[in-house]
């Protein structure tokens, strides 16, 4: 049984036109998979190979390249914190923000809370130094977070 449905492979392959070649394609399909399924499992990686006319190897190796796709063993929760690292946000409180958080919801950076709520992940910076500490919940940026409001953002999710 296929891991990746035939919609999903028309939208790898609507992907084609776009690039020089499908080996090109590799970083837009890994990204279709993941927002798809929330991680690229080894399955997938196979398909995604057979896809591109590669092997495998060449797809894992653009996938753990980038720490931002997750496998089957680690998925990503319904939904994705960033916590932004930049010297901007831990001068104002980001460390003791990311503490609070990761206590209060039982999950440290990489992982995923035991109720798969979310997904606790490091950002270098997230280009918002004027509000920060900063977090990124899925793909929104709350400027000037403490930990009561970044509890309240998380207790929406």
């Amino acid at each position: 049984m296929s891991v990746l449905s035939e919609e999903l492979r028309e939208k790898i392959r609507a992907e084609f036109p776009k690039y020089p070649n499908k080996r090109a394609v590799t970083l837009p399909a890994l990204h279709l998979v993941h927002d798809t399924l929330r991680a690229v499992s080894r399955e997938a990686i196979v398909e995604i190979a057979e896809l591109l006319e590669l092997h495998p190897a060449e797809v894992h190796d653009t996938m753990t390249f980038y720490n931002f796709f997750k496998d089957e063993t680690n998925p990503l929760g319904r939904h994705r914190v960033w916590f932004c690292r930049s010297i901007s946000c831990m001068l104002r409180g980001g460390e003791e923000l990311l503490e609070t958080v990761c206590h209060k919801y039982n999950v440290h950076p990489g992982e995923t809370s035991p109720d798969g709520r979310m997904t606790v992940e490091f950002a270098e910076c997230l280009g918002a130094c004027e509000g920060a500490p900063c977090i990124l919940v899925d793909d929104v940026c709350h400027m000037n977070v403490n930990p009561a409001s970044a509890s309240a953002l998380i207790d929406k999710l």
